[in-house]
């Protein structure tokens, strides 16, 4: 049985972690709250310029419009972008999207398959078992913004028109609510806009991708210079919000986690706290009881 000094050291050190992790909490709450609004703000001007792409195919009538980004080729050699936090005490936040990454590795070996990771996480998981990394975008999450998604976008559009590539996926952790994330593998090129409705992007994990409206319903616009300049302009902006979109659904995801982790590790000191008391003071109980029975047992031999 452990003595009542450790008992009370014990307890002492789960009230703590008690205070850290709802400390913790409230933090990953403040920043919860400015990671949904951005991301509920992006999400609109995301969908809305898909179905731009969407509609400017579907206005084109007989003409034929093209944009490398766009064209598909035999898949050969494939990127994965994993998205991860820098930072554990997450729950299953981190876990979750290294497993599907993981899966994606093992159904598609016949393919050569490099990482591109976001987050430090995810970067130590493979490199540690020896998994291929191209590259490591760690600078993101301290620069969280559209230039530098752009940036990064801009690099993997370089290498899939260079043939290094022939497509790129994002797996990362899309933002439902404060409790709940869903895991998702988006291709992210060729871009997957023109072929919504076809279940192709369904089919990579995007979720609420714009359907195309019925092309007897589209009212055709004018389009200076013309068409194809305007969807060379549109594509590679395309493929930037999609890529800056993950980027800020990975890090409401990550403070929603957080928070939830650290919500359930408060209660789950506050339980444990209750459960040493009571076993502190049987324990404190049962020595004052003995020493009685001690002193009562001395009394009597002297008799």
């Amino acid at each position: 049985m452990a003595s009542l000094r450790d008992i009370r050291k014990r307890i002492r050190s789960v009230k703590n972690t008690r205070q850290i992790t709802k400390a913790m909490k409230m933090v990953a709450a403040a920043k919860l709250r400015k990671a949904q609004d951005a991301i509920i703000a992006a999400r609109p001007y995301a969908g809305m310029l898909d179905q731009i792409i969407s509609d400017l195919a579907a206005r084109s009538g007989g003409e034929e419009l093209a944009h490398p980004l766009l064209t598909a080729r035999p898949v050969k050699k494939v990127e994965v972008v994993l998205l991860t936090s820098d930072r554990g005490l997450a729950g299953g936040f981190n876990s979750n999207v290294i497993r599907r990454a993981s899966r994606f590795l093992y159904e598609n070996s016949e393919l050569e398959v490099e990482l591109a990771t976001v987050g430090r996480k995810g970067h130590d998981f493979f490199r540690q078992r020896g998994q291929a990394i191209h590259k490591d975008f760690g600078f993101l999450y301290q620069r969280l913004d559209y230039p530098h998604a752009a940036q990064v976008a801009e690099e993997l559009s370089a290498r899939f028109l260079k043939g290094e590539v022939d497509a790129v996926y994002i797996v990362y952790n899309e933002f439902i609510s404060a409790i709940s994330q869903n895991v998702s593998l988006t291709q992210l090129l060729p871009l997957q806009t023109l072929e919504v409705g076809s279940g192709t992007a369904a089919e990579a994990g995007e979720v609420g991708g714009p359907a195309a409206p019925p092309a007897g319903s589209l009212v055709d616009f004018k389009y200076e210079p013309d068409r194809q300049s305007v969807l060379d302009r549109l594509v590679p902006q395309a493929v930037s919000i999609k890529l800056y979109r993950a980027l800020l659904e990975s890090v409401a995801s990550e403070h929603g986690a957080r928070m939830s982790a650290m919500d359930n590790a408060t209660s789950n000191a506050t339980d444990m706290i209750a459960s040493l008391s009571l076993t502190y003071n049987r324990t404190r109980q049962a020595v004052i009881t003995n020493e009685l029975m001690e002193i009562v047992s001395g009394a009597e031999a002297l008799k």
